[in-house]
């Protein structure tokens, strides 16, 4: 049957699987938003209060559920807005498909009112993108941009429909969903050297990242290094791949890695990867990273292997069958004084982040926020001290249950993420926020309250650019230029003007008591909650240093 294009946009979208699909309208996307009112029935779509909102709510969706998130933006400034949220997805390789209008083709190039170009824009910070000129590309655009999403290494598409392509009328034919391109086979020979490298280990450390949740791989992961008798690391992004509570697991290494972790990481003789890319937050100083230790890299993307550090082999094709295939043909290993060396440095890591349950602390926050959730809750931060402590502290027990902005880093990031993830699985998601980063799109409230999402909303505030402020602190003489923010808004005032419940904690007996009526609402609520100014996140790896330079007491300094 013939269609609007606009018409072909949604039923590819719908044909694709995309059952929720986020956005703002405007002039040059209200044909398509006609076309989602027509289809209503079939497809569900969320407005945000601004274009970066809906992007972030799109990638929020993606990473709790693996699926493509999808977003819809006008042309000029409605596109514009969407690009922190699509370099956001690129950097973390997450899977999205961003649409756009833009003017007619006639006026295309003409200045007109409200054009960019924005696949100019975004080439850099897209898989690939598109512009569709001719009604009859549409929706085999559309499912080329699924297909590119999802496959390899996941990352976002976009897809730039001029107005009059919208209005064309074309045939239509509904297809099956685009699969994924296939894997690359595991080199056999590589298997194998692989082997005879962990077979002459003697304190063998798994490291994983992103790309391990990515290819849910976590068992996998478990049932290797129970085979070669060795500790689990991960980088920011590999959190919840593997259960906290898992004895190996020794969490996040890096610039504020814990300490077993990045310690045992610096001891090992033998790094296995899987799925992380050796950024400068988990490397430091390369030259001195790993000095003791051959590498082995798998990732799915080639262009990763050796980009940033050197490695002894390098393998390409899915984490999954890699680790699969090496803890099938791999000998059961026991390495007893290394496993001994990792408990010590275990405890070394209990007795750094000990705090006074009774005393209202980033940890002792955290402790409480986890025991009133369950460990299906997803956790979204923003950027910045909280989202470290998040990342050091929170008891993940289940993948995907942690979404925050690693590559990029962008504040703002977390509630359209939050309101993305409670979207997505209709489950109670906890915002972890500080007050610098929730004021970037805090307007996205309105959201949430509007849709009745279920989002607790949970800001650590302590009045400053926490992170920022630790970095003048330590490295720049206590020159707190513009990190003291002095703000009079109140949190929980605001909260009640959009429509929701707040609450204040100023100590941890109020915290006890607020958390359980928090948790009790139906829809979103916000808890204010008193962090100390100078609370900072160690350990630390100064900028640059490695290693040798870590900071565990600033008292010292």
């Amino acid at each position: 049957m013939k269609l609007k294009g606009a018409q072909i946009i949604v039923e590819t979208l719908i044909e694709q699987g995309a059952s929720t699909v986020f956005g703002y309208p405007g002039g040059q996307v209200i044909d398509i938003y006609d076309a989602l009112y027509l289809a209503q029935d079939r497809i569900h779509h969320i407005i945000t209060a601004h274009e970066q909102g809906a992007a972030h709510a799109a990638d929020g969706y993606a990473r709790a559920t693996g699926k493509v998130g999808v977003v819809i933006a006008t042309s000029g400034p409605g596109a514009t807005n969407l690009v922190t949220g699509i370099a956001t997805a690129y950097l973390d390789s997450v899977p999205l498909v961003a649409i756009t209008g833009n003017v007619p083709n006639s006026l295309i190039g003409r200045d007109s009112f409200q054009e960019v170009d924005i696949t100019g824009v975004t080439m850099p910070i897209t898989k690939h993108n598109f512009l569709v000129k001719r009604v009859e590309d549409l929706a085999d655009t559309i499912r080329e941009a699924f297909r590119i999403a999802k496959s390899g290494r996941p990352g976002p598409v976009l897809v730039d429909v001029p107005k009059d392509v919208q209005n064309a009328l074309y045939e239509y034919t509904a297809q099956k969903p685009v699969e994924k391109d296939p894997v690359p086979a595991v080199n056999d020979s590589e298997i194998e050297k692989a082997i005879e490298m962990i077979l002459a280990a003697e304190k063998p450390y798994i490291y994983i990242g992103g790309g391990a949740i990515t290819d849910d791989a976590g068992a996998e992961v478990l049932a290797l290094a129970e085979k070669i008798d060795a500790p689990i690391g991960c980088t920011m992004m590999g959190i919840s791949a593997v259960p906290s509570s898992n004895p190996r697991w020794l969490g996040m290494e890096g610039m504020h890695g814990h300490y077993a972790s990045s310690i045992a990481q610096n001891e090992a003789d033998l790094i296995i990867t899987a799925g992380c890319r050796f950024s400068d937050r988990g490397t430091g100083n390369t030259a001195k990273y790993a000095r003791n230790a051959k590498i082995i890299h798998m990732d799915i993307d080639a262009s990763e292997l050796c980009k940033n550090i050197p490695v002894e082999l390098g393998m390409t094709g899915s984490m999954k069958e890699i680790l699969q295939k090496l803890a099938e043909k791999l000998p059961q290993q026991t390495h007893a004084d290394w496993m001994a060396r990792v408990a010590e440095l275990q405890e070394k890591t209990r007795e750094l982040e000990a705090q006074n349950p009774d005393e209202l602390t980033p940890f002792t926050a955290i402790d409480a926020l986890a025991e009133a959730a369950d460990n299906e809750t997803i956790v979204a931060t923003d950027v910045g001290q909280h989202q470290m402590w998040v990342a050091q502290h929170y008891p993940f027990e289940t993948p995907r249950t942690f979404i925050s902005s690693g590559g990029l880093g962008t504040m703002g990031f977390g509630l359209g993420a939050a309101i993305g993830a409670a979207t997505a699985t209709g489950k109670k998601t906890i915002l972890v926020t500080g007050d610098g980063s929730f004021g970037m799109n805090l307007n996205e409230l309105a959201t949430a309250v509007t849709n009745q999402t279920p989002v607790v909303v949970f800001i650590m505030n302590n009045g400053v650019l926490g992170m920022v402020r630790q970095w003048q602190t330590l490295f720049f003489d206590k020159h707190y230029s513009n990190t003291t923010l002095e703000r009079k808004t109140d949190f929980v005032k605001l909260a009640e003007a959009f429509g929701m419940p707040g609450y204040r904690a100023m100590n941890m007996a109020e915290l006890k008591e607020v958390l359980p009526k928090a948790f009790a609402e139906k829809g979103p609520v916000l808890v204010d909650c008193a962090i100390d100014c100078d609370a900072f996140v160690l350990p630390m790896l100064p900028p640059g240093g490695c290693i040798d330079d870590i900071i565990v007491d600033i008292s010292a300094m």
